[in-house]
């Protein structure tokens, strides 16, 4: 059994934030004798001397320096704790886990999360970002609570979703690509000669999905949607792109959009979750989705 107490690392913290036993003893309602012993008592069970107390007005050792530095995040973890036991009681999720297409352009991501927090509600939101079947795999995995911008259906589990929309892709190459200059519609046969841009399947669980790959063409696999986009500016790869992403680089040619015989059609996006009776928080964002304009092209 540890020999801790946040009260008495309350009581640390307030002597060195107040400057002495007697101005803590004011800031907690307490008289100085209960300071000094808190402090001694702990000082017994740790076996350390945490004051020294050899000048006219005792200070922190090493030993209490460290164990005020460490017991401050204690407090903090316990004040928030507190705060998230209160807030589900209300009614409020302690926290909502939200995993978010790497296909949605962020700034409307923000722009939800700014709607959510002119509520004042106390939830705290973690937010991750999930690609391909990894959006369904963090759902099933117990990794979120809520996805929002996963791609096609689900393949199992019990889950509830809903169609928010479509993602429109285009095959995109550098000026400096050798398929800059190629004929129009490129076919099948002349795509599987250069390495493709591939965005890594972020599933745990499911097995990952990769789409518009060719039996044997070659590949350079990244983990994020802007490190493909850099990689076919640079023209080190080819590939299909949300055109929601590349607006910027096919504006100012960093970027052409060259048609190809098997064109990528529009990917339908959907939100889902798992529970059939949502708290407050996620009840929220369920509704909001409704409606809320995404600007996908």
């Amino acid at each position: 059994m540890t020999r801790l107490s946040l009260d008495a690392l309350l009581v640390l913290d307030a002597i060195d934030r107040r400057g002495s036993f007697a101005a803590a003893a004011e800031a907690l309602f307490r008289v100085p004798s209960a300071i000094t012993y808190s402090v001694q008592k702990l000082e017994q069970d740790l076996g350390v001397m945490l004051f020294d107390r050899s000048g006219h007005k005792a200070k922190l050792t090493s030993a209490g320096q460290l164990l005020l530095q460490e017991g401050r995040a204690l407090l903090d973890s316990a004040a928030m704790l507190e705060q998230r036991v209160k807030t589900h009681a209300t009614g409020w999720e302690g926290e909502l886990r939200i995993a978010i297409s790497e296909l949605l352009p962020f700034a409307r991501v923000i722009q939800l999360v700014r709607e959510f927090n002119e509520l004042g509600a106390q939830t705290e939101l973690r937010l991750t970002r999930e690609n391909f079947g990894g959006m369904w795999d963090a759902l099933i995995d117990g990794r979120a609570d809520l996805t929002i911008g996963a791609p096609d259906m689900p393949v199992q589990g019990n889950l509830y979703c809903r169609e928010m929309g479509h993602a429109a892709f285009g095959f995109c190459v550098a000026p400096s690509h050798p398929l800059a200059q190629a004929a129009e519609p490129i076919p099948a046969h002349e795509l599987r000669k250069h390495r493709i841009i591939v965005l890594a399947d972020s599933s745990r669980t499911l097995t990952p999905r990769s789409a518009s790959i060719q039996e044997g063409q070659a590949r350079l696999t990244v983990s994020s949607l802007d490190d493909k986009i850099n990689m076919q500016c640079a023209g080190l790869g080819i590939g299909f792109l949300p055109l929601q992403h590349v607006q910027k680089p096919l504006a100012d040619g960093r970027l052409l959009l060259k048609a190809v015989e098997d064109a990528r059609d529009p990917v339908p996006l959907y939100y889902a979750w798992q529970t059939k009776e949502p708290g407050q928080a996620m009840a929220w964002f369920l509704q909001r989705l409704r409606d809320f304009d995404w600007q996908l092209l």
